[in-house]
């Protein structure tokens, strides 16, 4: 009996024994059995990963220069177990903790000896804060702003725990449906139901203590910017020692030109609005983090933010520390426009020293076209901010409405041209035929009909008009400017008609393209800008066909005519209508940014962002000797500003047609024209000054001095050399 149940037990062991063998033969044997993949799964179940930082493409301008970039900045960077020390609500809670503990050790704990040792050890504490203090102090801060900031964190973070706490706490459903949903409670509604339901506030303390678990409480929290690299070394030397303390790197946005182009390039600021947050949102490694820059609207950093932003990299380690994966780290691309930032610059400069007349100001814009091209050379509004502090600013730059520098006036401020839409006035006539070159419209000295404009000469001088300078025909009104002439001229054409050519040259329409990069994609972003007004009422929404626009009235034509009425554009919209008509009626939608060159479809886009008008050689010529009269002649509107540098200009090479513009209610004055050359290169120029009360006087001069500008910067004109041997300028 005893020898069977030995032979039985062998046995049965021996069978154990030979399935353990067999199953570590497998294991050392089969390197590709399920085994290994199990325990490499469940290594990479245990794994973590490491998110790599990226870089934030640049903007540079036509020519190569850094208009945007990021830059390295560091950070003294403090965690809230060190800041907590000064914040006596956290103390008190941290007392009220350790009396709480004596209670249940023992059964008469002496409280006041807690208490005594509990100061004691705080203010040993305080005292090496203090100290750690002074020494930030000495990279140009003072004391109060650095409690300050100290104040600021341990508020912060109070409140992030007062808020969980009562959250976590039974709160009042109530509450939390009236602002739909617990995250959507403000947080003076959150602390009103907290106090209600937990009155006494040794409760609420010990309630607000034990929420640990927020992420802010464990990081490093910035105190200060080093704004040196001997900063930095001394830092690091100072604080080697120091847990709490820690040099890290930040998000750097560095704009070279500081307030140049300021409207048009725009900045950027943390990402917390729900359209940047969801941008990205499917995408892991390109999402924002907490404390991550994004494009603030308006401007390129906004508009581009799917070109500039870029995407982490990665690397994956298992539960071995074993490099498991890598993923490379993809920076942002560049974003390059067609603006020449040294020629923005010297006109910005020059118009913010300019000394205008007591009623200008301070809304001005400025626009300079490339004309072949249609790219924008410069786009100015005034006044300006300087981007590297807009972030900082932006709360008193928004509430300055009497200023309004965060409007980039060239695009999304509009105005009623006054007499700068007359050329187009004038091709709308000839081309619909109710009108002839050699037609006379007498504009004699006497008051125009009731309803009906004046003539501005008549206006200022009383005992003249136009009939008594000289035969009122096509060429002469736009010379002279004159209202009889052309609110006449477009009570003759259909209300749709006029619409039409409106509507042709870039009026009552959006005309600003988004970059190629990301059009027609869910990233596709544009700048805010207006449409205009080419109808009797108000459009609704972005136009892009003429079937949207909304009907003009038959009285509202002759208001039209003069630019006044309901009438409305943008300064871009002016000059891209004046490059229509030097480019001998081709439309092109203006351009911001430069295309890749590489790019498989920029002769198609080429090709398809230019329209011939149709407008007949005889109608050009016509409109070409019109407004080369306005700055040519004796008696344009121009002449007297142009006069004195027309020597100049016929030595560069270049010839300007224009045409001045003023409004009433508002006043506003402006000039629109184009530059041409020897060798056929042009510029489209559009210059409004708010508050102007003459174009020929307060926006004439601005606009001579802006084509200069363009003639040392090499787009028209010749060098002194070159002038001797070069042609005569052609007519457009």
């Amino acid at each position: 009996m005893y020898e069977k149940r030995i032979k039985i037990f062998v046995t049965v062991c021996s069978a154990l024994l030979a399935v353990c063998i067999l199953r570590l033969a497998q294991m050392q044997l089969l390197p590709g059995t399920s085994v290994r993949d199990q325990i490499a799964e469940l290594k990479r179940q245990r794994s973590y990963a490491r998110q790599l930082r990226t870089v934030r493409g640049r903007i540079l301008d036509r020519n190569g220069r850094v208009l945007a970039t990021d830059q390295a900045r560091f950070q003294l960077c403090v965690n809230y177990q060190l800041c907590s020390i000064l914040d006596d609500r956290v103390q008190k809670a941290a007392l009220l903790k350790a009396e709480q503990e004596a209670r249940r050790k023992q059964n008469n704990p002496a409280l006041a000896d807690i208490r005594r040792d509990f100061q004691a050890k705080l203010a040993e504490k305080r005292r090496d804060l203090h100290l750690l203090i002074e020494k930030c102090a000495r990279f140009g801060f003072d004391r109060e702003q650095i409690e300050a900031k100290i104040r600021r964190i341990n508020d912060q973070i109070w409140n992030l725990r007062t808020f969980f706490a009562w959250l976590r706490n039974d709160p009042d459903q109530q509450v939390i449906t009236r602002y739909g949903g617990a995250r959507s409670v403000p947080l003076s509604a959150a602390l009103e139901s907290f106090e209600k339901k937990f009155p006494d506030e040794t409760d609420r303390l010990r309630l607000i203590a034990a929420v640990t678990d927020i992420g802010k409480m464990q990081a490093f929290l910035p105190l200060l910017d080093l704004k040196t690299d001997d900063d930095v070394f001394t830092a690091q030397l100072e604080f080697i020692d120091v847990q709490q303390i820690q040099i890290l790197p930040k998000d750097h946005r560095f704009y070279p030109y500081g307030t140049v182009a300021a409207q048009t390039i725009g900045w950027v600021g943390p990402a917390t609005i729900k359209e940047d947050i969801e941008l990205f949102a499917n995408d892991r490694l390109a999402s924002y983090q907490g404390g991550e820059l994004c494009g603030r609207e308006d401007g390129v950093e906004h508009v581009c933010e799917a070109i500039l932003r870029g995407r982490r990299g990665e690397l994956v380690y298992d539960i071995d520390r074993n490099l498991v994966s890598r993923t490379e780290t993809q920076f942002g691309k560049d974003v390059r426009l067609t603006l020449d930032i040294e020629l923005q610059k010297e006109i910005e400069q020059y118009l913010t020293d300019y000394e205008y007349d007591p009623n200008c100001g301070p809304g001005i814009a400025a626009v300079v076209i490339d004309v072949p091209s249609g790219d924008v050379l410069a786009m100015v509004s005034l006044p300006v901010f300087d981007l590297n502090q807009a972030r900082y600013d932006f709360s008193k730059l928004a509430a300055d409405t009497t200023n309004s520098p965060l409007i980039n006036r060239v695009i999304n401020q509009w105005y009623p041209p006054g007499s700068v839409v007359k050329p187009l006035i004038l091709i709308a006539a000839m081309q619909t035929g109710v009108v002839t070159a050699d037609e006379v419209i007498a504009c004699p000295a006497q008051p125009a009909p009731p309803g009906w404009p004046n003539c501005w000469i008549y206006n200022r001088y009383k005992w003249m008009g136009h009939s008594n300078l000289w035969q009122n025909n096509a060429r002469n009104a736009i010379k002279g400017s004159c209202n009889i002439y052309f609110s006449r001229l477009a009570d003759r054409i259909e209300p749709r008609e006029l619409q039409r050519w409106l509507f042709k040259f870039g009026y009552g329409r959006s005309i600003v393209p988004p970059p190629a990069g990301i059009k027609a994609t869910r990233f596709s972003r544009n700048f805010r800008h207006l449409c205009g007004r080419i109808s009797s009422g108000a459009p609704k929404g972005k136009i892009y066909r003429f079937e949207q626009v909304p009907p003009l009235s038959r009285g509202e034509r002759r208001w039209f005519g003069i630019g006044h009425g309901k009438l409305l554009v943008t300064p871009l919209q002016v000059a891209n209508a004046m490059a229509v008509i030097a480019r001998g009626g081709r439309y092109k939608q203006p351009q911001l940014f430069l295309d890749d060159p590489n790019d498989a479809d920029l002769k198609m886009r080429a090709e398809t962002n230019e329209v011939d008008l149709g407008i007949s050689p005889e109608t050009l010529a016509v409109v070409y000797e019109g407004m080369g009269a306005v700055v040519n002649e004796t008696g344009g509107t121009a002449y007297k500003q142009f006069a004195p540098v027309l020597e100049k200009l016929a030595r560069q090479g270049v010839k300007v047609y224009g045409k001045t513009g003023s409004t009433e209610n508002p006043d506003n004055a402006w000039f629109g024209g184009f530059a041409t050359d020897s060798r056929q290169r042009s510029i489209a120029i559009a210059v409004v000054v708010e508050g102007g009360q003459h174009g020929s006087s307060d926006a004439a001069p601005l606009a001579r001095q802006i084509i200069q500008f363009a003639i040392e910067a090499g787009y028209i004109g010749t060098t002194a050399a070159d002038a001797r041997s070069a042609p005569p300028v052609p007519t457009p």
